[in-house]
């Protein structure tokens, strides 16, 4: 027998919403950043394991829009095939939304806050980022192709300092960043590739050679050489000679915090390098240039021919 139509329905006393106090909050969101640092720092380790694993990360760097060091390392352990990840807001702000149903991705945002003497710092929020493939809108569109002779000529007219080429370096020395002349040296004749690859290596060494730096060669080889690598697939080059178990040895020592660091270096010289290159080619694009599709001038009338009147006499 059914009752409802004979028996009203009383609301069931609600069980009262767990609140926690300040203390216990402060408590849940510092364990929270220590459960997503220790993942940091657990990815960190996993990175420089051995070869495949450094150019696996590399080639997410390569891919994934700029991000700090700890985002490419959470978003990185969280799914390698993310390319452009912004929070809800930011998508939002971009005129796109969150498909139904998709599950945000642990993600640091950067957030200024004021100090307790009124100042303003910088810091961080634990919270959800999305990927372009979880939302609507246009499609963005794709990057052009650039040809290795393009990417060579944007390398040498936004370079950090002169590029000479030389007959005069050593056998098997391809390109050579000399600090005290602040000048990359390049090797004539090399396969395209090749030599962009160099240059890009030698531009990450100029770009750690910053004032006050404390620069020498050495101390930046394994991270400029890495930034090479990323630079060149950013722009769809063959990276098959890369090889990276000679870099992974070297890091075997570091801690976590310190592969962070070295990650950071090839970031910056990686970002700098390409950030370069992107530069000089939206000038170019931006460039007045004849356009095949003009618009023609539209040819005169010709006036119609008038016959002559005949005179009397041929009359």
């Amino acid at each position: 027998m059914d009752l409802s139509k004979l028996i009203g329905r009383k609301q069931e006393p609600q069980p009262e919403e767990n609140r926690l106090s300040k203390e216990e909050y402060a408590a849940l969101k510092k364990a929270e950043r220590e459960e997503l640092w220790a993942k940091v720092d657990n990815q960190a380790q996993a990175v420089f394991q051995d070869d495949a694993s450094l150019k696996g990360f590399l080639d997410f760097m390569a891919q994934c829009t700029p991000q700090s060091t700890r985002n490419l390392l959470i978003l990185y352990e969280q799914n390698p095939e993310i390319t452009h990840p912004r929070t809800f807001e930011k998508w939002k702000e971009a005129g796109r939304s969150i498909r139904s149903g998709e599950k945000g991705y642990a993600f640091f945002a950067d957030q200024e806050y004021e100090k307790e003497d009124g100042s303003r710092g910088n810091g961080y929020v634990i919270t959800k980022a999305y990927d372009i493939s979880q939302t609507r809108g246009p499609q963005p569109v794709p990057s052009r192709n650039r040809l290795p002779e393009e990417i060579i000529a944007a390398m040498a007219e936004q370079s950090p300092v002169p590029l000479v080429i030389s007959d005069q370096l050593p056998q098997g020395v391809q390109a050579q960043y000399v600090p005290k002349q602040r000048t990359i040296y390049v090797r004539n004749g090399m396969d395209e590739t090749a030599t962009i690859c160099a240059i890009a290596r030698e531009q990450a060494h100029a770009q750690f050679d910053s004032v006050g730096s404390g620069y020498y060669r050495q101390a930046f080889a394994a991270q400029s050489y890495c930034a090479a690598y990323v630079a060149a697939k950013k722009f769809g080059l063959d990276v098959s000679a890369f090889r990276f178990d000679k870099v992974c040895q070297s890091c075997a020592g570091m801690d976590a915090r310190e592969k962070r660091g070295f990650l950071s270096d090839v970031k910056r010289g990686a970002y700098a390098v390409a950030r370069d290159i992107q530069r000089s080619f939206r000038e170019q694009d931006q460039t007045i240039q004849p356009d095949e599709f003009a618009v023609g001038e539209p040819k005169p009338e010709k006036p119609p021919k008038t016959k002559p009147e005949k005179t009397q006499e041929e009359r």
